[in-house]
Protein backbone atom coordinates (compact mmCIF):
# COMPACT_ATOMS: atom_id res chain seq x y z
CA UNK A 1 0.00 0.00 0.00
CA UNK A 2 1.32 3.33 -1.08
CA UNK A 3 2.02 5.88 2.02
CA UNK A 4 0.15 8.98 1.93
CA UNK A 5 2.19 11.37 0.01
CA UNK A 6 2.19 13.87 3.01
CA UNK A 7 2.49 13.42 6.93
CA UNK A 8 -0.65 14.96 8.77
CA UNK A 9 -0.50 17.27 11.45
CA UNK A 10 -4.26 16.06 12.94
CA UNK A 11 -6.44 12.95 12.09
CA UNK A 12 -9.90 14.43 12.08
CA UNK A 13 -12.20 11.46 12.53
CA UNK A 14 -16.60 11.23 11.47
CA UNK A 15 -18.49 9.56 14.36
CA UNK A 16 -21.38 7.65 12.51
CA UNK A 17 -20.85 4.56 10.30
CA UNK A 18 -17.11 4.99 10.71
CA UNK A 19 -16.21 4.85 14.28
CA UNK A 20 -19.73 3.87 15.53
CA UNK A 21 -21.30 1.30 13.86
CA UNK A 22 -24.90 3.22 14.14
CA UNK A 23 -26.16 3.55 10.70
CA UNK A 24 -28.10 0.51 10.89
CA UNK A 25 -29.22 1.22 13.75
CA UNK A 26 -30.76 4.84 12.62
CA UNK A 27 -32.16 3.65 9.85
CA UNK A 28 -33.63 0.25 11.81
CA UNK A 29 -35.51 3.63 13.55
CA UNK A 30 -36.62 5.28 10.69
CA UNK A 31 -37.85 1.71 9.17
CA UNK A 32 -39.59 1.17 12.53
CA UNK A 33 -41.30 4.53 13.11
CA UNK A 34 -42.42 5.30 9.02
CA UNK A 35 -44.07 1.33 9.68
CA UNK A 36 -45.70 2.34 13.08
CA UNK A 37 -47.38 5.74 11.07
CA UNK A 38 -48.05 4.19 7.89
CA UNK A 39 -45.82 5.06 5.21
CA UNK A 40 -43.04 2.05 4.98
CA UNK A 41 -40.27 3.49 3.94
CA UNK A 42 -38.92 1.11 1.28
CA UNK A 43 -35.00 -0.14 1.21
CA UNK A 44 -34.27 2.46 -1.71
CA UNK A 45 -35.65 5.28 0.01
CA UNK A 46 -33.81 4.56 3.67
CA UNK A 47 -30.32 4.68 1.66
CA UNK A 48 -30.83 8.08 0.63
CA UNK A 49 -30.47 9.14 4.58
CA UNK A 50 -27.05 7.42 4.79
CA UNK A 51 -24.77 10.07 6.21
CA UNK A 52 -26.90 12.72 6.10
CA UNK A 53 -27.69 15.30 8.92
CA UNK A 54 -30.59 14.61 10.61
CA UNK A 55 -32.06 17.90 9.54
CA UNK A 56 -31.94 17.08 6.10
CA UNK A 57 -33.14 13.68 6.50
CA UNK A 58 -36.35 15.18 7.87
CA UNK A 59 -36.36 17.34 4.64
CA UNK A 60 -36.19 14.67 2.85
CA UNK A 61 -39.53 12.69 4.44
CA UNK A 62 -41.20 16.20 4.09
CA UNK A 63 -40.57 16.74 0.63
CA UNK A 64 -41.76 13.26 -0.16
CA UNK A 65 -44.60 13.55 2.26
CA UNK A 66 -46.14 16.88 1.92
CA UNK A 67 -49.56 15.95 3.20
CA UNK A 68 -48.73 14.47 6.25
CA UNK A 69 -48.06 15.79 9.52
CA UNK A 70 -45.03 14.03 10.47
CA UNK A 71 -43.86 15.81 13.76
CA UNK A 72 -45.08 12.52 15.75
CA UNK A 73 -43.32 10.54 13.22
CA UNK A 74 -39.91 12.44 14.02
CA UNK A 75 -40.14 12.16 17.70
CA UNK A 76 -40.47 8.37 17.58
CA UNK A 77 -37.75 8.16 15.45
CA UNK A 78 -35.88 9.93 17.66
CA UNK A 79 -37.05 7.87 20.56
CA UNK A 80 -36.11 4.45 19.11
CA UNK A 81 -32.70 5.90 18.51
CA UNK A 82 -31.96 7.05 21.81
CA UNK A 83 -33.17 3.58 23.09
CA UNK A 84 -30.65 2.03 21.06
CA UNK A 85 -27.96 4.49 22.11
CA UNK A 86 -28.61 3.24 25.75
CA UNK A 87 -28.67 -0.42 24.65
CA UNK A 88 -25.53 -0.27 23.42
CA UNK A 89 -24.60 0.57 19.98
CA UNK A 90 -21.27 -1.59 18.66
CA UNK A 91 -17.97 0.10 17.63
CA UNK A 92 -16.81 -0.47 14.42
CA UNK A 93 -14.05 -3.14 14.18
CA UNK A 94 -10.64 -1.35 14.32
CA UNK A 95 -11.11 1.64 15.73
CA UNK A 96 -9.90 1.40 19.04
CA UNK A 97 -6.66 0.17 18.47
CA UNK A 98 -6.35 2.79 15.47
CA UNK A 99 -7.22 5.24 18.15
CA UNK A 100 -4.62 4.08 20.90
CA UNK A 101 -2.21 4.50 18.01
CA UNK A 102 -2.53 7.78 17.26
CA UNK A 103 -2.56 8.90 21.21
CA UNK A 104 0.83 7.02 21.32
CA UNK A 105 2.52 8.25 18.78
CA UNK A 106 0.74 12.20 20.53
CA UNK A 107 -1.45 13.17 17.19
CA UNK A 108 -3.81 15.71 17.83
CA UNK A 109 -7.21 14.23 17.14
CA UNK A 110 -10.79 15.44 17.28
CA UNK A 111 -14.52 14.00 16.18
CA UNK A 112 -16.02 16.18 13.85
CA UNK A 113 -19.60 14.80 13.19
CA UNK A 114 -23.20 16.46 11.79
CA UNK A 115 -24.69 15.02 14.62
CA UNK A 116 -26.64 17.19 17.14
CA UNK A 117 -24.20 17.73 20.54
CA UNK A 118 -26.43 16.03 22.76
CA UNK A 119 -26.98 12.61 20.52
CA UNK A 120 -22.92 12.56 19.85
CA UNK A 121 -21.62 13.03 22.91
CA UNK A 122 -24.11 9.96 24.34
CA UNK A 123 -22.63 8.47 21.70
CA UNK A 124 -19.40 8.82 22.46
CA UNK A 125 -19.98 8.18 26.17
CA UNK A 126 -21.68 5.08 26.04
CA UNK A 127 -18.92 3.60 23.72
CA UNK A 128 -16.18 4.67 25.60
CA UNK A 129 -15.04 6.34 23.06
CA UNK A 130 -15.32 10.07 24.60
CA UNK A 131 -12.18 10.08 26.06
CA UNK A 132 -10.12 9.65 23.00
CA UNK A 133 -10.98 13.18 22.41
CA UNK A 134 -10.33 16.99 23.88
CA UNK A 135 -12.17 18.32 21.32
CA UNK A 136 -15.62 17.59 19.58
CA UNK A 137 -17.52 19.63 17.05
CA UNK A 138 -21.09 18.91 16.23
CA UNK A 139 -23.58 19.74 14.28
CA UNK A 140 -24.83 21.81 16.75
CA UNK A 141 -21.95 23.67 16.44
CA UNK A 142 -22.32 24.78 12.57
CA UNK A 143 -25.29 26.26 10.62
CA UNK A 144 -24.31 23.93 7.37
CA UNK A 145 -23.60 20.54 7.81
CA UNK A 146 -21.95 18.27 5.68
CA UNK A 147 -21.36 17.92 2.36
CA UNK A 148 -20.76 21.53 3.50
CA UNK A 149 -16.96 22.15 4.53
CA UNK A 150 -18.17 24.03 8.04
CA UNK A 151 -17.92 21.03 10.76
CA UNK A 152 -14.29 20.29 9.07
CA UNK A 153 -13.39 24.12 9.25
CA UNK A 154 -14.27 24.42 12.54
CA UNK A 155 -12.41 21.37 13.53
CA UNK A 156 -9.44 22.88 12.28
CA UNK A 157 -9.74 26.21 13.62
CA UNK A 158 -10.54 24.49 17.31
CA UNK A 159 -7.21 22.15 17.13
CA UNK A 160 -5.30 25.75 15.54
CA UNK A 161 -4.01 23.62 12.82
CA UNK A 162 -4.37 24.72 8.90
CA UNK A 163 -7.17 22.25 7.14
CA UNK A 164 -4.48 20.67 4.29
CA UNK A 165 -2.26 19.46 6.97
CA UNK A 166 -5.40 17.85 8.25
CA UNK A 167 -6.58 13.64 7.25
CA UNK A 168 -9.65 12.91 7.44
CA UNK A 169 -11.40 9.69 8.07
CA UNK A 170 -14.85 9.61 6.75
CA UNK A 171 -17.46 6.61 5.80
CA UNK A 172 -19.84 8.59 3.55
CA UNK A 173 -20.01 10.16 0.20
CA UNK A 174 -21.39 13.21 1.76
CA UNK A 175 -18.19 13.39 4.30
CA UNK A 176 -15.96 13.01 1.63
CA UNK A 177 -17.63 15.74 -0.42
CA UNK A 178 -17.09 18.20 3.09
CA UNK A 179 -13.71 17.25 3.85
CA UNK A 180 -12.68 18.21 0.22
CA UNK A 181 -14.66 21.49 0.11
CA UNK A 182 -12.87 21.72 3.44
CA UNK A 183 -8.85 21.78 1.65
CA UNK A 184 -8.32 18.29 3.53
CA UNK A 185 -7.34 14.84 2.43
CA UNK A 186 -10.29 12.18 3.18
CA UNK A 187 -9.48 8.49 3.64
CA UNK A 188 -13.22 7.20 2.87
CA UNK A 189 -13.57 3.50 4.69
CA UNK A 190 -17.28 2.80 3.01
CA UNK A 191 -20.02 1.30 5.67
CA UNK A 192 -23.42 0.78 3.70
CA UNK A 193 -23.16 2.30 0.64
CA UNK A 194 -20.30 1.55 -1.76
CA UNK A 195 -19.18 4.35 -3.40
CA UNK A 196 -20.09 5.08 -7.21
CA UNK A 197 -17.53 5.06 -10.11
CA UNK A 198 -18.46 8.97 -10.74
CA UNK A 199 -18.22 9.66 -7.33
CA UNK A 200 -14.50 7.40 -7.36
CA UNK A 201 -13.75 10.19 -10.02
CA UNK A 202 -13.29 12.22 -7.25
CA UNK A 203 -9.71 10.59 -6.92
CA UNK A 204 -10.10 10.67 -3.03
CA UNK A 205 -8.24 7.42 -1.74
CA UNK A 206 -10.94 4.22 -0.54
CA UNK A 207 -10.19 1.50 1.63
CA UNK A 208 -11.91 -1.82 2.94
CA UNK A 209 -11.70 -1.26 6.89
CA UNK A 210 -9.98 1.00 9.36
CA UNK A 211 -7.07 -1.67 10.08
CA UNK A 212 -6.13 -0.98 6.31
CA UNK A 213 -6.16 2.41 7.52
CA UNK A 214 -4.06 2.19 10.78
CA UNK A 215 -1.37 0.01 8.43
CA UNK A 216 -1.49 2.96 6.02
CA UNK A 217 -0.94 5.73 8.56
CA UNK A 218 1.79 2.93 10.33
CA UNK A 219 3.31 3.06 6.63
CA UNK A 220 3.27 6.43 6.18
CA UNK A 221 4.84 7.87 10.00
CA UNK A 222 7.26 5.15 9.25
CA UNK A 223 8.44 6.43 5.61
CA UNK A 224 8.70 10.12 7.52
CA UNK A 225 10.78 8.96 9.84
CA UNK A 226 14.64 10.14 9.50
CA UNK A 227 17.51 7.21 8.67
Amino acid sequence: MTPLSFTPAAILFDMDGLMIDSERAGLDCWRQASAEFGLDFDEAFLHRMVGLHERLCRELVERTYPDRDLAAMFHRTNELYVASIDAGLPLKPGIVPLLQWVEEIGMPKAVATSTRRQTAELNLERTGLRRYFEVVVTGSDIEHPKPAPDVYLKTAAQLGIAPHQCLVLEDSEPGVRAALAAGMTPLQIPDMKQPSPEFLALGHRVLDSLAAAHALLRDTFRTAQPS
